[in-house]
């Protein structure tokens, strides 16, 4: 279903390492997305490091791991699967499991500039953000600004719903920048390591 859609993904993380799609999925799926992040109930403040340490100078989002419990997230997990299947047959990267979690970040929450992959470890290969926040504007802050390996700025991406943003866990640090108002997305990894 989605082969033509893993392909762009694949050829865009050979070539560039990082891609980002407006419209990417079915645009229905992101409204019930949306409407799940926003009535869940039991969001934790997000951890720094393999400690799972708060620190909120660093980042202060709040995040509920998902599961394929309801049709929105069932279809998300398994469009991700599909893709970790083609990544995993053509670029042989042994990606081995996907986990992902709702964040929601209110007014003035932030996370600094960061890499996905914990250091001294192999673990996230392949990071992928999923917008879901509907009439979001440049005033409305809290974009996503990625950054080559110099530090130098590469783009920033507005949290517009349906945007997909995929990339190297080891290549590009990133930033959200605070948000002004409540913002919606679904952060997610293909791992190498065990399953936990």
């Amino acid at each position: 279903m989605y082969e033509n859609f893993y392909e762009q993904i694949t050829n865009a993380l050979v070539n560039d390492g990082y891609i980002v799609i407006d419209d990417a999925l079915n645009a229905v799926t992101a409204a019930a997305l949306l409407q799940e992040a926003k009535e869940e109930p039991n969001y934790k403040l997000a951890g720094v490091s393999t400690a799972s340490a708060v620190d909120e100078n660093r980042r202060r989002d709040k995040i509920h791991w998902i599961d394929a419990h309801s049709m929105a997230t069932k279809e998300y997990l398994a469009f991700s699967t599909g893709l970790q299947n083609y990544l995993n047959r053509h670029l042989y990267l042994g990606l081995r499991y996907y986990e992902a979690h709702f964040a929601r970040y209110e007014v003035g929450d932030f996370y600094e500039k960061h890499l996905d992959a914990f250091k001294s470890a192999k673990n996230r290969v392949v990071t992928t953000v999923y917008y879901l926040n509907e009439s979001w504007s440049n005033a409305d802050g809290g974009k996503l600004v990625i950054y080559d390996k110099e530090g130098n700025e590469l783009q920033k991406v507005t949290p517009n719903a349906n945007t997909l943003v995929v990339f190297m866990s080891e290549d590009f640090p990133h930033e959200v920048l605070p948000a002004k108002k409540t913002r919606y997305s679904i952060a997610g990894w293909f791992r190498v390591d065990k399953v936990s």
